[in-house]
């Protein structure tokens, strides 16, 4: 059993198959997790320094910096709910999200950092709800799955048979393939005008 697989296995939530569904690597699984918890703290953080806003009469800013602490809070009763174990809803909340889809959690935490910078347009809103933005983008990436390997996009490449997700038979794409190179137009490079008074 490799390093990897032991700290895995420490790491890994109850109830959790030990062996993982998805092809996704655990470098990017900790790092989604690492950035939501992280990002979710100093979101709070951050919210609150936005909320004195107030002080300077700065209505918008108090919602963006309440906002952007509620934010950050959900964020850390998702990706750990240990830190919130004294509230009885933070588990079963934590396990719901963990059934779905990685797209879910990407798009959930894009959507809720965005309406902070948008009231409120400061650093500490862009910081703060940035973390969170960048967490969902984490995710997004992890819902994309893993990469093929060169030899394999290398021989399906070549033989055209993959139609993608549009469904494209391969008779009609290697067709616009081939209409697509008839028509291309050769490159040609041509030197700086030559001026003639000089």
């Amino acid at each position: 059993m490799s390093f990897t697989e032991k700290i895995g296995q420490l790491m890994q939530r109850p109830g959790q198959d030990a062996i993982p569904n998805d092809d996704v690597p655990w470098w990017m699984k900790y790092a989604g997790r690492g950035l939501g918890t992280v990002g979710g703290g100093i979101a709070i953080f951050l919210g609150i320094w936005a909320a004195t806003g107030i002080l300077f009469a700065q209505i918008d800013c108090l919602i963006a910096g309440i906002w952007q602490m509620l934010a950050g809070f959900l964020v850390i009763v998702i990706e750990a709910p240990c830190c919130c174990m004294f509230l009885d809803f933070v588990q079963s909340a934590s396990d719901f999200m963990e059934q779905k889809p990685y797209y879910y959690r990407g798009a959930l935490y894009i959507v809720i950092s965005l309406p902070a910078v948008v009231l409120c347009l400061s650093l500490s809103t862009i910081f703060g709800s940035g973390l969170i933005f960048g967490t969902g983008v984490i995710y997004g990436m992890m819902s994309l799955g893993k990469k093929a390997s060169a030899e394999e996009m290398r021989t399906k490449a070549a033989a055209g048979v993959d139609a993608g997700p549009g469904g494209v038979a391969p008779d009609v794409q290697s067709h616009m393939k081939s209409s697509l190179v008839d028509n291309a137009q050769p490159v040609a490079f041509t030197g700086s005008p030559y001026d003639s008074n000089v």
